[in-house]
């Protein structure tokens, strides 16, 4: 099968994000008087759609969007940057990039925030577009953002590849027939990714450059 584009996932699959998300999530805790987890308490909320992460954290959706609040003052400020690449992840891209495919981001993350994030390490020029969720939560599922991204880019999903650390990367891949590879340096299990449908499981960014060959 020739592959023509590649979306790939931003949080827990091109970087590591989990001083900020847990940060911020805790700074919002605090703010609204709960109790304040543990960071590693609160990696499951690494990839899914934030608005409704933090509407079960608080209890209900009233409570969850003054959350959301909160959790954005500290985000747009320095939440965002307490965040690194994830080693290996540049070659890998520089890689792809020279081996054809187009390649897009496509994160559940708000899309101002993703642009900033890749823009600031560097990684934004490997790409041909970005694709996020919007502040109001539209495309903040990941079959509702690749629905949007196909229909922008005209991509065919049959020669397209969805790269990224969670169920919800391979669900959303499988809703539109594009092919779902996930990646073991994120935040989702092999058990996790495998029950989802993932094709191919990858355990180091290097092995990226590989996914062309499926």
């Amino acid at each position: 099968m020739s592959i023509d584009a590649v979306f790939i996932d931003l949080d827990g699959t091109l970087t590591d994000p989990k001083p900020g998300i847990t940060g911020c999530i805790r700074h919002a805790q605090e703010k609204l008087g709960l109790p304040v987890s543990h960071a590693d308490e609160l990696t499951w909320c690494i990839g899914p759609p934030m608005q409704e992460s933090l509407c079960k954290i608080a209890g209900s959706e009233e409570a969850g969007a003054r959350m959301l609040v909160h959790y954005r003052e500290r985000y747009g400020r320095v939440g965002l940057f307490e965040n690194s690449v994830y080693p290996g992840v540049p070659e890998a891209l520089k890689a792809l990039r020279v081996a054809g495919p187009r390649l897009y981001v496509a994160t559940s993350k708000a899309r101002v925030y993703a642009e900033r994030i890749l823009d600031h390490f560097n990684l934004a020029g490997y790409f041909d577009r970005i694709f996020g969720s919007e502040l109001d939560g539209t495309n903040m599922r990941k079959t509702d953002l690749l629905r949007f991204a196909l229909s922008e880019t005209g991509e065919n999903p049959a020669k397209a590849l969805m790269v990224g650390d969670r169920e919800h990367d391979a669900i959303g891949a499988r809703a539109h027939g594009l092919t779902p590879i996930g990646v073991l340096w994120g935040y989702g299990s092999r058990k996790e990714l495998e029950a989802a449908g993932v094709t191919r499981l990858l355990e180091r960014p290097a092995q990226l450059s590989e996914i062309l060959k499926i």
